[in-house]
């Protein structure tokens, strides 16, 4: 009853005329305020030049369905624009923001009759983002690398072009994968890393050392034990907020393994989504109760993140999947599931995802989903146990030993859990 009450509101024709004049109402509140300490910039109309560009366009769009009048409007108003313009070169002033937004104003009486609700506010949304966008903008150009939009174009190409395009056949008996399944996997554990290290890196960087561990655990958990160990040193006695920090960054990891279950194979996140969760929120109460006592956090600003969808990390990570997926394919032929057992557990003491995703992605029709989320557990928990002796030969045991208590305490219930499981 509610919807189509909804529905019926709003279909009006009056509906739509107000919801024009509004929203062109708070764009031009939005650009008064943009140009409000700007005295010196030649400006051309705010709230009541916006509201009735509107209400115009409305007009004549609804009067004359062949749209003639919509267009000598347009015509008219870019006259207007181009005059405008031409004086504010002649002060040395390129920038063309006012050009666009009275054009787009005047376009929203034609996206109101004949667009979807959603998609006339998703076009409001957007003008008020990017009025309001510059400020965010110098703080990312100041922050970002010469190189890093030319490696996320590199990486668009690889990921929404050329994956398309590769062969989905499987390899061969001892690559149970295809190149298509191989390179979706660097496709999606780059994608992960990466959100880690811009959130890291643009959005919060220097927020805390508790911050530190939660990215670090999205882009690498082993990196950011590395680093948080170091930070450690720093300090005469344990510091609570390091502690925690390193808990995090384990934490997150759980998480992290969990989205990849997700993406990758839903089959196999029936059996080990209840794991994956009670070691990620476990963990991460714990650390939220260490960071309890408000100790003094490190500035971790001079520590530098490597991009994740540099060419040749992608390169090398796509060689470490194939070799696990041969050598899981070759020992499990060969020593059945104690031999994957033991592969998990050694494959923990390095980096974990090449073999985790040689699970998820490879085709193993004589390994039960039991036995292949042990493997996974028992990786994760072997993983555990390196960040232990990480924190404690980097950093100190002494100092991080609550740390590297948890850290053995939840890697090797996670190793029991995954050899459990058959």
């Amino acid at each position: 009853m509610l919807d189509l009450f909804f529905s019926q509101i709003t279909n009006q024709l009056w509906f739509k005329f107000v919801f024009t004049l509004f929203f062109a109402f708070l764009v031009g509140l939005e650009t008064r305020g943009f140009w409000l300490n700007k005295s010196s910039h030649i400006k051309m109309g705010s709230t009541r030049t916006y509201t009735l560009l509107s209400s115009l366009g409305f007009i004549l769009y609804s009067l004359d369905h062949s749209y003639k009048l919509f267009i000598l409007g347009m015509i008219f108003i870019n006259s207007v624009v181009f005059l405008f313009y031409k004086q504010k070169l002649e002060f040395h002033q390129f920038g063309i923001l006012q050009l666009i937004i009275p054009m787009l104003v005047y376009t929203f009486g034609p996206l109101s009759i004949n667009t979807p609700l959603w998609f006339f506010i998703l076009v409001f949304v957007t003008i008020i983002f990017t009025i309001g966008a510059k400020p965010v903008s110098i703080q990312i150009l100041k922050k970002m690398d010469q190189d890093e939009l030319i490696l996320f174009s590199k990486f668009l190409l690889l990921s929404a072009v050329i994956l398309p395009l590769l062969p989905k056949n499987t390899i061969s008996t001892y690559l149970p994968s295809s190149p298509f399944h191989i390179w979706m996997a660097v496709v999606v554990i780059s994608s992960i890393s990466y959100l880690g290290y811009l959130l890291r890196r643009y959005f919060l960087l220097g927020s805390g050392t508790f911050i530190t561990g939660l990215l670090g655990g999205v882009y690498s958990s082993t990196a950011a034990t590395v680093v948080l160990a170091r930070q450690s040193k720093q300090f005469s006695s344990s510091n609570s907020a390091i502690q925690a920090a390193i808990v995090a960054a384990t934490s997150m990891m759980y998480l992290r393994l969990m989205v990849l279950v997700g993406i990758l194979s839903a089959n196999l996140l029936k059996i080990l989504a209840i794991p994956l969760i009670v070691f990620f929120i476990v963990t991460l109460l714990i650390a939220f109760f260490l960071n309890k006592n408000n100790e003094p956090s490190v500035n971790s600003e001079n520590e530098k993140d490597k991009n994740p969808l540099e060419f040749a990390t992608a390169i090398v990570f796509a060689g470490l999947f194939i070799l696990m997926l041969f050598l899981t394919e070759v020992i499990t032929e060969k020593f059945g599931a104690l031999g994957l057992k033991i592969l998990a557990f050694a494959t923990g003491f390095t980096d974990i995802d090449p073999f985790i995703l040689s699970l998820l992605n490879g085709a193993y029709p004589n390994l039960s989903e039991h036995l292949i989320s042990g493997a996974f557990l028992i990786a994760a928990g072997s993983n555990g146990l390196l960040k232990a002796i990480y924190a404690g030969i980097i950093g100190d045991w002494k100092k991080n030993r609550v740390s590297i208590a948890v850290l053995l305490i939840s890697g090797l219930l996670s190793i029991i859990w995954g050899a459990i499981l058959e």
